[in-house]
């Protein structure tokens, strides 16, 4: 199923040459922010917020006032007709017929997929559940590239729940597509790295490692990525507990990291980066932060100005299968077709690339 409108929902939809215009374009207004004033005066941007958000949606409303344009929607679903039972089908349809472009951010694995099946503007994907969050992962690659110089030939460190952080998912997925990168994954074994993101970063080229330890970590790396270990994410308060400490960066260990290391951080944080190492001039998530909001300044432009199409679903439906994802937005909104990609016995859900494997 293609959409007659640009979308972005994962990075790796689009070619590496567009995320490298997309960084340039983003540096270029850096640099000279008044040539882009009014870029965007008289356009419209929706935001469905359905989960909470400080960084990224300032950071979207901010680019938009930044370029002249003006902003629409809900930070709380509470708010909208959303608490009266209304799908996410209709939600999409309405608000995207008020808007140009439409950034939503959902709970649900898929929901940016599955929002933009039906929209009737472009749609970015500003974060759904645990799955992908690839203008966070713009901001990474722009704070990268102006920091380090490069994107190519890094040691990354990930560390804390890499099980379900999406900020995680996204930045292996694109940096495995630049040469020469080495993963360093820092979790517990209950937080792990998804299988599905470790074989596209083999796919790709690249190699990674595991280990439970920063402290043995931290040394070997250009760049620390701290996480979060995300309470939302977790099925009990109980599970939550047993992993919340087990991963604080400290000013003792930023001693043993090489003097050029940067530490990212998608924020916010709540214990595992101690205040203490914010003075340290490795420590850049701030800076970060603010790196976001002229990438999706740069993103709102591209998008407006686009006339691609975008395939949204290239596999096969099958009637009466389900995801076996209970997270899946397919599970949620049952009108959606469930289509998957694979041959054989294995199939691939195009919403939260969940494997499902067939009976014989």
């Amino acid at each position: 199923m293609t959409s007659q409108f640009p979308h972005l929902i994962d990075l790796n939809d689009h070619p590496v040459t567009w995320w490298n215009g997309l960084l340039s374009l983003g540096q270029e207004i850096m640099q000279n922010p008044m040539l882009y004033a009014n870029s965007c005066r008289g356009k419209i941007m929706g935001t469905l917020f359905y989960e909470p958000s400080t960084r990224t949606q300032m950071s979207f409303q901010t680019a938009m006032l930044r370029l002249g344009g003006t902003i629409i929607g809900f930070d709380n679903p509470q708010t909208s007709s959303v608490a009266k039972g209304e799908n996410l089908k209709d939600t999409t349809k309405i608000v995207s017929g008020y808007s140009d472009v439409l950034v939503i951010r959902h709970p649900t694995v898929g929901a940016a997929k599955a929002a933009a099946l039906t929209a009737e503007c472009p749609v970015i994907n500003a974060g759904d559940g645990g799955h992908l969050h690839p203008t966070q992962t713009l901001t990474d690659l722009l704070t990268l590239k102006c920091e380090k110089g490069t994107l190519s030939g890094l040691t990354i460190g990930l560390c804390g729940d890499l099980l379900n952080g999406r900020t995680v998912h996204s930045l292996c997925k694109a940096m495995s597509c630049y040469p020469n990168n080495h993963f360093i994954m820092i979790s517990t074994k209950e937080l792990a790295m998804p299988h599905y993101i470790k074989s596209i970063i083999h796919a790709n080229g690249c190699t990674y490692e595991e280990t439970f330890s920063l402290e043995e970590a931290i040394p070997k790396l250009d760049m620390l990525y701290m996480t979060r270990i995300q309470r939302e994410r977790f099925a009990s308060d109980e599970e939550y507990f047993a992993q919340k400490d087990t991963y604080i960066l400290t000013p003792q260990k930023m001693k043993l990291a090489k003097k050029d290391m940067i530490v990212l951080h998608p924020l916010p944080r709540v214990d595992e980066i101690e205040i203490a190492v914010d003075d340290d001039p490795r420590a850049l998530y701030f800076k970060q932060a603010k790196y976001g909001m002229y990438v999706r300044m740069a993103l709102i432009l591209t998008m407006l100005q686009s006339t691609a199409t975008t395939e949204l679903l290239s596999g096969t439906v099958h009637k009466g299968v389900c995801c076996p994802n209970p997270k899946c937005i397919t599970n949620q909104e049952y009108y959606l077709p469930k289509s998957f990609t694979g041959t054989g016995t294995t199939l691939v859900c195009e919403y939260c690339d969940e494997r499902l494997l067939l009976e014989h």
